[in-house]
């Protein structure tokens, strides 16, 4: 079992370079939205090629929906970009070169015994502050969540964590109306 990777915990404030080499913290990537992380199991894998063809057209709905992407692959800089260009995709993605968080999770894929630094595939819905709320493991194909199971997913999240996910109850009217009137609007 990983590590770590359980709903209700904090998922650590890694800090990784993208395929350029620009660090990145990933509180600083999530801010206050939502954020869906995938630990990959690497770029020599032709089924994280097609899982990332796949979130191509979630990327799409994140930009309109206070959600953030990241993809985390156990490979050096050179070959997270090949992935990144390979898929077409425009979301941040993380070189985990020294494998900090594969072993921090304890994911490592055992049974590749050709990729030594292979792990398996998890994918983490994680709330403002970096708290888990699901986990997936992607080891087989079909435990990859598709676009509509991240859509369902983060449907409840938002449902539960934005207090005017339903601007029609009279809670969220009266917060608005409230905020309305000390702003003199």
């Amino acid at each position: 079992m990983s590590k770590g990777l359980e709903p209700g915990l904090t998922f650590p404030d890694f800090t990784l370079p993208d395929e350029n080499g620009v660090k990145h913290r990933l509180s600083t990537l999530q801010g206050d939205d939502v954020l869906v992380v995938h630990l990959s199991r690497g770029e020599h894998c032709p089924r994280e090629r097609m899982h990332h063809r796949e979130l191509l057209r979630f990327h799409e709905w994140c930009s309109v929906a206070f959600t953030q992407l990241v993809t985390i692959m156990p490979n050096v800089l050179h070959d997270v970009y090949k992935m990144k260009i390979a898929t077409g995709a425009r979301w941040t993605f993380l070189a985990d070169e020294e494998l900090e968080v594969r072993s921090h999770c304890e994911i490592d894929e055992y049974t590749d015994t050709h990729h030594d630094y292979a792990v398996v595939p998890h994918t983490v819905i994680l709330s403002p502050g970096l708290v888990i709320e699901k986990v997936y493991v992607g080891y087989w194909f079909w435990g990859r969540p598709s676009p509509e199971q991240l859509w369902v997913d983060l449907g409840e999240i938002h449902a539960r964590i934005k207090p005017d996910f339903d601007p029609t109850l009279p809670g969220p009217r009266a917060d608005w109306e409230s905020r309305a009137v000390t702003a003199g609007v």
